[in-house]
């Protein structure tokens, strides 16, 4: 009988054990859930991410169960709490900055072919339709690629840099934020960029016709002309965009801590 009391309270200390690991991997993914690309849209329910946040804790906890710290007990838990949800909302935010350049090009993209009217986007703020095309298609092209997986492994590689239940230091995180919206930035003009070229060079054309032909209605002629060509263009680039987009996005879950190039 004795026995049997020794073996069931070394089956609930390691039960015990198993949920404190648990419960600080959920910590750490379920902040990075809510700001996740795909996941984290306010288009998809609660229950649908707390699955999702659940099925990626079950994923990753065995995969980090050695370099998680040991909880003497619920004290212990709360501090080591907020800092995995820290960490785990800076790693969603750098996530989350992808999303927001593909948003920020397709904005200049529609500024660029006289699109810009605001009809309401996923986000909190409206969006172009542009926007929303490019959002919607980037997601779909991020979720067909096995973002799930990426998700998982780079939420694995992130107990190596910032360990668990330990609050990175603010000057490296800030510097690591600061390279990633600069790079979010790049991004987005650099998608946006060849809209904004033959934007320019049309309405300096458009500026030396008007010019030489002053009762000539340029505006009248000009500006459907400019729509529908940025609207051939979208065609044509977009698929090479967002190629680029989900390569950038592929090598940031590969390499999250890198300094971008």
């Amino acid at each position: 009988m004795n026995d049997l009391f020794a073996q069931l309270q070394h089956l609930a200390e390691l039960g015990m054990a198993g949920l404190m690991a648990g419960l600080l991997v959920f910590f750490r993914i379920g902040a990075m859930a809510a700001l996740l690309p795909v996941f984290g849209e306010q288009v998809v329910p609660a229950r649908l991410r707390l699955a999702a946040a659940v099925a990626l804790t079950l994923i990753v906890t065995p995969a980090v169960a050695d370099r998680l710290p040991v909880i003497p007990d619920s004290l212990a838990l709360l501090p080591k709490i907020l800092n995995e949800s820290a960490i785990g909302l800076a790693l969603g935010l750098m996530l989350r900055l992808f999303v927001l350049a593909l948003q920020m090009a397709a904005t200049q993209m529609a500024q660029a072919a006289s699109l810009s009217q605001m009809i309401g986007g996923m986000g909190p703020e409206p969006q172009p339709a542009i926007g929303q095309l490019m959002t919607f298609a980037g997601l779909a092209l991020a979720a067909k690629s096995g973002l799930a997986a990426h998700v998982a492994a780079m939420t694995v590689h992130s107990y190596d840099v910032m360990p668990a239940g330990q609050l990175p230091l603010v000057s490296d995180l800030s510097a690591w934020g600061l390279q990633r919206i600069a790079a979010a930035f790049s991004l987005g003009f650099s998608l946006a960029a060849p809209f904004v070229i033959v934007s320019l060079l049309y309405n300096l054309a458009l500026g030396l016709v008007n010019r030489a032909m002053p009762q000539l209605a340029v505006t009248l002629i000009g500006a459907p002309a400019l729509t529908f060509g940025m609207l051939v263009l979208l065609a044509l680039a977009l698929p090479a965009l967002l190629a680029l987009w989900q390569a950038a996005l592929t090598g940031f879950l590969s390499a999250p801590f890198a300094v971008p190039g």
